[in-house]
């Protein structure tokens, strides 16, 4: 099958929101006595909230991610390959990234803890490096839950996305009533498991136009009722204050903007597709998606690289929300922009060694494994030192994180155990083909 570039936009679509979203919402203000604080815009100015609306768009990046993977394990499936093989491969591509940021901004933490950086400074250093880092384990959980999720998909098709929804609603109206947090974590592989599902639907083609129309509208409607009438705030993204939230775990009125926002982006999918056929657009895309990686585990350098003209004194001050800050918005965004493309200059040569590396060590496609209960485990290890680090930071309390390092490290490890590189060994007399790939 043609690979579908209207995916690749959608996902390098998302990825560029998430930067220019985290880039305009932070705001840095240097103290009297020469520290910086960085005030919670969405906190502090209430109206910014709704810009959230605009900037969260990481739904398409589970829908686009459901698309392609529901094609990869179908065409691993057809060629006799199993689940473990096929998972090790699809993570290390995100994990080989991870874990060369995280090495490199754990030897920065290191380094600083040990010159006596001021442990509150780099806490919250720390934190702005691993903010993104929510997304990475809930969606190696949907990877790994792939071949589940798709033998669901075959059977029952869009019925599955509908229950996922219906105990999303249920779980996060539990939470919202008090009952133990417990309940919460279960919403994060509903919620975004409901984008990735439809994913599968449609490249299945099940989502027909009428329900498109219908998803957006009723997502909508919906939406809107939950944060006029219902309990929940306007805000996509966590509020410090707030009681109740939309991210932490995702909320109802979150499964409602996953469901519109997926309802638009395939209304749309036709006129798109035929704007993204130029060829400088499609190398644009091609560009983006490559390194879209890279971009969203980098991104926040560049801000901790611009505090260093606060910390000296040479950025321009205003008040927060005034008229002449917002201004200084737009070169704050140009400034960010060009110090990473510098970052990504610089990072190009790992980029494309880690490529090369995630090739070498991962099994191929069709793969199957010899201990793959040793592989699940390292999944595990990975997953959790993620989910610990997007929640306190790459310097909890100032300090080197050295459990979950060794988890990372060691997790990591076990997902590239040796493999026997075919899925069955060919006959007398028969030649074995060729692997198809599975991207």
């Amino acid at each position: 099958m043609e690979r579908d570039r209207y995916v690749d936009f959608l996902r390098a679509l998302a990825i560029c929101m998430v930067v220019l979203g985290h880039w305009l919402i932070t705001a840095l203000v240097r103290e009297p006595g020469g520290g910086i604080v960085a005030p919670e815009l969405l906190a502090e100015i209430p109206w910014t909230q709704w810009l959230t609306l605009g900037f969260q768009i990481m739904p398409l990046f589970f829908l686009a991610g459901g698309h392609a993977a529901g094609g990869s394990w179908a065409r691993t499936r057809a060629a006799g390959g199993t689940a473990a093989p096929w998972l090790a491969r699809r993570a290390l591509r995100l994990l080989l990234p991870a874990g060369a940021y995280c090495a490199l901004v754990l030897i920065a933490v290191g380094i600083c803890s040990a010159a006596g950086v001021d442990r509150s400074t780099l806490r919250l250093a720390g934190w702005a490096m691993a903010m993104q880092f929510w997304f990475l384990p809930v969606y190696l959980l949907l990877s790994a839950l792939t071949p589940v999720l798709h033998a669901a998909h075959r059977r029952w098709g869009l019925w599955v996305p509908a229950a996922m929804g219906a105990v999303a609603v249920a779980a996060g109206t539990l939470v919202t009533a008090g009952v133990p947090a417990a309940v919460g974590p279960v919403n994060y592989v509903l919620v975004w498991g409901v984008a990735y599902q439809l994913g599968f639907c449609w490249r299945d083609g099940q989502l027909t136009r009428p329900l498109t129309a219908g998803m957006a509208v009723g997502g909508a409607l919906a939406f809107a009722a939950l944060i006029t009438l219902g309990p929940y705030p306007v805000s996509l993204i966590r509020v410090t204050g707030e009681t109740v939230g939309n991210t932490d775990p995702p909320s109802p009125a979150m499964l409602a903007w996953v469901v519109a926002q997926a309802g638009v982006c395939l209304l749309a999918a036709p006129a798109a597709r035929r704007a993204l056929r130029g060829v400088r657009v499609g190398r644009a895309v091609g560009f983006l998606g490559g390194a879209s990686m890279t971009l969203y585990l980098w991104h926040m350098l560049p801000v901790l690289l611009a505090a260093v003209f606060y910390l000296a004194g040479l950025a321009p001050g205003a008040p927060l929300g005034s008229a002449a800050w917002w201004a200084l918005r737009v070169p704050w965004l140009l400034v960010l922009a060009v110090l990473l493309a510098g970052v990504l200059a610089v990072l190009r040569p790992l980029e494309r060694a880690l490529g090369r590396l995630s090739e070498a060590v991962a099994p191929p496609p069709g793969a199957r494994h010899d201990r793959p209960a040793l592989l699940w485990a390292g999944l595990a290890c990975c997953v959790t030192a993620l989910a610990y680090w997007s929640v306190y930071g790459l310097a909890p309390d100032g300090r080197f994180p050295t459990p979950p390092a060794l988890a990372f490290a060691a997790g990591t490890a076990l997902l590239t155990l040796p493999h026997r590189s075919a899925a069955r060994s060919p006959r007398d007399g028969e030649t074995a083909a060729p692997a198809r790939e599975a991207a």
